[in-house]
C-alpha cells in the first residue's frame, strides 16, 4: 500500500513532527506485521526518527545542524540553497520502519519527523508499507 500527504511549512528551516499522519496511514493498510518506509521525494528535505516528548529537542536538532552546514559559507550552487542539499544528505530523505502489530515500532519517546531545509514549502510524504 502506497499513501502520501503534504506537509506545508512555514520557515526555511522547520523539523514537524509527522508520526500520528504514518500511523494513520499503517492502521489504514490494516499490515500486522512488516516494514513503512516513509520518504519525502525533495533533494532540500528529510525524514528522521528522534525525541517527540519535548520540542525544544526540534529545536536544538535545527540549530545544532545549522551550525554544522551553515548557510552561507561560500557554496558554489547557484541556487543558494547548498546548505540545505547538504542537510538532506546528512539526515537522509527516507525512514524504514519495522510494522509490529500493526503499528510502526517506536522506542517511548520516538516520533517520526519531517525535515525541512529550504522552506517554506508545501512538500510531499510517501509512506510505503509491505506485509511480511
Amino acid at each position: 500500500m502506497l499513501e502520501s500527504f503534504n506537509v506545508t511549512t512555514s520557515r526555511r528551516n522547520e523539523i514537524i513532527d509527522v508520526t500520528s499522519k504514518v500511523r494513520e496511514i499503517v492502521k489504514k493498510s490494516k499490515v500486522k506485521s512488516g516494514i513503512c518506509v516513509v520518504y519525502t521525494p525533495h533533494t532540500t528535505a528529510a525524514i528522521t526518527v528522534n525525541e517527540h516528548a519535548d520540542p525544544a529537542v526540534a529545536t536544538d536538532l535545527e540549530n545544532a545542524l545549522n551550525k554544522l552546514v551553515p548557510p552561507n559559507a561560500g557554496y558554489r550552487h547557484l541556487e543558494g540553497n547548498s546548505d540545505s542539499h547538504i542537510k538532506t544528505t546528512l539526515v537522509s530523505p527516507s525512514m524504514t520502519l519495522i510494522v509490529e502489530n500493526g503499528e510502526p515500532l517506536l522506542g517511548t519517546w520516538q516520533g517520526i519527523f519531517f525535515c525541512e531545509f529550504d522552506g517554506p514549502r508545501t512538500r510531499k510524504v510517501f509512506v510505503k508499507v509491505i506485509e511480511g
